[in-house]
Parts: structure tokens; sequence; C-alpha cells
């Protein structure tokens, strides 16, 4: 409805949940497939949860711009902000680095992207930030006797998890008996 009534310059925000972003089916996706179409997302901005004091589920604003045709930047502010007590509830607040990030179009390591609807597309129209951050290996070099070290050690753990594991499982079937 929002979509279909906004004027030729028109532009909104939309709180959805966060699960809505990446839905792989159903009306999130065609909802998502349309605004990349029609060309009118500005951004979107995975907030962190608590944001709103009296419940604890993770949303994301959609901001709607049909004058936007050019890039869509978007944020994972998931991470972001301060936790306060407010009575019996917890809320938390942000910064304005969402904010000058939005307006700004910038791209920040780890924290937003600017992507173009041709990108969007081609990531099956998720507009979840961390879908599109580059993901980084970095690479030490060990000699042979570090590597043999490390690889004891997980072994000796992997060893300990299955006698632990036995142990459970042993526990189990006597439980059930």
């Amino acid at each position: 409805h929002i979509m279909h009534t906004l004027s030729e310059k028109g532009k909104a925000a939309i709180v959805v949940p966060t699960g809505f972003i990446t839905a792989q089916s159903g009306i999130e996706k065609k909802i998502r497939e349309k605004m990349v179409a029609e060309k009118m997302l500005s951004g979107v901005v995975s907030m962190p949860s608590n944001i709103f004091a009296t419940t604890g589920t993770n949303v994301s604003i959609l901001f709607l711009n049909k004058a936007n045709k050019g890039d869509v930047v978007l944020i994972d502010a998931s991470k972001l902000g301060t936790t306060v007590k407010e009575g019996k509830n917890q809320k938390t607040l942000l910064s304005s680095l969402i904010i000058d990030t939005f307006n700004n179009k910038v791209a920040k390591e780890d924290f937003s992207v600017v992507v173009s609807y041709e990108d969007i597309k081609a990531k099956n129209y998720s507009l979840s930030a961390g879908q599109y951050f580059e993901v980084k290996i970095d690479y030490v070099d060990i000699t042979h006797e570090e590597f043999t070290a490390k690889l004891n050690g997980f072994e000796e753990n992997l060893k300990g998890l299955f006698t632990e594991s036995k142990v459970l499982e042993k526990e189990i079937e006597n439980n059930l008996k």
C-alpha cells in the first residue's frame, strides 16, 4: 500500500522484522523485487535488538524514495548502540554514525555497503548488508612444529568431546529407561 500511494517524489520509512529483508520466498520477496524493479529503494538499516523498549524483536528500516534511481546503501547497525535500562525494560540508544553513513552513502568495512539495483538482483534480492561484505582471510605462516602442535591440540580436544558425548549418550539412554 505504501509503495503504491507514494507520489513521484514520495519518500517513506517502514519498520519491518529483520527476517523480511532476506526471506527467500513469499510476499516478502515479491515486495523486495517490486522495490528493486521500480527503483524506489534508498536504503536499509538493520537495527540492534531492543531498539524499542518493550520488545527485543530485531527490526530493519526500509527507506523508500521514488526519486532514488541510483545506488542503495545497506547498513548493519545490529551491533551498534548503547543499551540502557528504562524501568523494567531495556532499550538501545543509537549514534549519529548511522545517519551520517546513510545520508552520505558511504561504505564502511563490516558496517555498510553501497550497492546497485543489479547487485541486489544478483544476491537474490537480499537487503542484508552482511551478504555484501567482503570475506577476509588472514594467512599466517607457521612452522611445521607449530602446525603439529596445533593439530595435536585439536585432536586432544576432539577426543575429549567424543568422550563427553559417550557419557552423555549413556546418561540419556539410562534416563529413557
